[in-house]
């Protein structure tokens, strides 16, 4: 009852009440001033009360009636809006309200209308974007694993072919010196084997690059554990972990952890000739802590000229600052590699 009165219909017999009040009051004033001034005998008490009366009781009927009838039309014009914006608000934004007067509330519906237009045409904005957004997403992925397939294919003909060429060439010669010079032909089959371990590790590098991107449901600490037990199996390397279980990360970042540690030891396995890799995840108050280190020959950061260590500590880098990490590497030759991450915790 009391959510009725304050609809606009009884705001307006309300507004009329009070012109009632003022007037009856302002009425009253003046008759009671005259008879008290002035004594008229065509003025008495009797009067001045029964006038007053029939004055009230006819102007609150007419207020009434004139309340009610005057606010319809405002009421409907009000009834319309909020439609309107129910409409807009369901994501109807072709609804529109029609109002032909010239005041206030047309000019409501007229910005209403306009922003029903605005708000389809951003729907339709959005769309297209995601649609565009759709292929341009398949077209990233389709140059990124082009891109993937012809570094992987340089890889294996800068390394592993041009390894398996020289293999074959001193296989040939070894052969030919064998019975002419067994002690030389000893020393060529020991640089190959030599040749056909590095060919072996550059290979096992290769496919450990390969491996699936994603930790298929597993938590980033086993991913990683699993990825260093199948490590010591097949690489002369020790491995000195200590991986903290850390909640509350999100699936993007534990996916990009891994994939920067699987890129890490592959570097190593390829080009740090190292015998010991040590790989801390640790959580320090706020932040995820992120250590790996080799002893193997290192190398001078200023001057890099290692093409494949630079792809691989790039890519690093660019996925530590997707998930809004800081990346940094310290290195010098003959001690070895020290690579720190720190990406922030919820």
């Amino acid at each position: 009852m009391l959510k009725r009165l304050n609809s606009i219909r009884y705001a307006y017999i309300k507004s009329h009440f009070y012109a009632l009040f003022l007037t009856t009051v302002t009425l009253l004033a003046i008759l009671l001033s005259i008879f008290v001034l002035f004594e008229p005998t065509w003025l008495s008490a009797t009067g001045i009360f029964v006038f007053i009366s029939l004055y009230v009781v006819l102007a609150f009927l007419f207020s009434v009636y004139v309340g009610f009838k005057s606010s319809g039309d405002m009421k409907d014009r009000l009834d319309y809006l909020s439609v309107l914006i129910a409409q807009l608000a369901r994501g109807n934004y072709s609804s529109r309200v029609y109002d032909n007067d010239d005041d206030e509330i047309s000019r409501i519906g007229s910005e209403l209308n306009g922003l029903g237009e605005k708000m389809q045409g951003q729907v339709k904005s959005l769309q297209r974007l995601a649609d565009e957004k759709s292929e341009y997403a398949k077209s990233a992925h389709k140059a990124a694993t082009i891109e993937e397939r012809q570094r992987l294919a340089r890889d294996l003909h800068d390394a592993v072919s041009q390894q398996l060429f020289a293999l074959t060439m001193m296989s040939q010669a070894s052969l030919r010196l064998f019975d002419r010079d067994p002690e030389q032909a000893r020393e060529q089959v020991k640089e190959m084997s030599g040749t056909a371990l590095k060919a072996q590790t550059e290979m096992r590098a290769l496919l450990l690059h390969l491996r699936p991107v994603d930790l298929s449901g597993e938590p980033l600490q086993i991913g990683i554990h699993n990825l260093i037990e199948e490590l010591k199996q097949k690489c002369q390397i020790d491995f000195h972990l200590h991986l903290e279980e850390v909640q509350g990360l999100y699936e993007t970042t534990e996916e990009h952890l891994f994939r920067i540690v699987q890129e890490a030891l592959s570097n190593i396995l390829r080009h740090a000739n190292a015998t010991e890799v040590t790989l801390d995840i640790v959580k320090r108050n706020n932040e995820l802590f992120v250590h790996i280190a080799d002893n193997g020959k290192g190398f001078e950061l200023d001057n890099h000229h290692q093409k494949k260590t630079s792809y691989g500590l790039k890519t690093m880098r660019e996925r530590t600052e997707e998930i809004g990490g800081t990346f940094a590497i310290k290195s010098k030759k003959g001690e070895g590699t020290h690579i720190d991450i720190r990406i922030p915790l919820r």
